[in-house]
């Protein structure tokens, strides 16, 4: 089973922990997320965090620019989600898919409506990297999912 519905049950399933409230990013969330860092950022070249999402929570679309390099990677580890490009259909998220997000490409994941999902982000190393935060996935296109 990947879908769950109890927060506990879920943080069983959930090898990494939730960590904690994602507050610095709140803004750029529908719904409540978690940040739990597995490298510490600035002392390891590959930064790497898990990502805990509860049902039907999701981020707002989002570009990662890079000079050279750069882009993300989505391991995703409990639960079940989403990932979607911009003009692209969907993409179901459950453990063990991985995701390869290069940079410049406009996208958003999150967990499904009725599931928590978790899943690890790694932020791609390159030149002269930054985050675009964009507009919230709309309510209509998320629920037709």
């Amino acid at each position: 089973m990947n879908k769950y519905t109890n927060k506990a049950d879920f943080e069983q399933a959930d090898a990494f922990g939730i960590g904690a409230p994602n507050d610095a990013y709140a803004q750029f969330f529908d719904g409540q997320s978690y940040l739990k860092p597995l490298t510490e950022y600035g002392k390891c070249p590959v930064f790497l965090a898990n990502v805990t999402f509860e049902p039907g929570c999701r981020n707002h679309w989002h570009i990662h620019h890079a000079k050279s390099g750069g882009g993300q990677l989505l391991i995703c580890t409990a639960g079940e989600g989403w990932y979607q490009e911009q003009g692209k259909e969907a993409v179901s998220l459950v453990p063990g898919t991985v995701i390869t997000i290069p940079p410049e490409v406009k996208h958003w994941h999150g967990a499904k409506k009725d599931s928590w999902f978790s899943h690890i982000a790694v932020e791609v190393p390159g030149e002269e990297t930054s985050n675009e935060w964009c507009e919230p996935v709309a309510d209509e296109d998320y629920n037709r999912l």
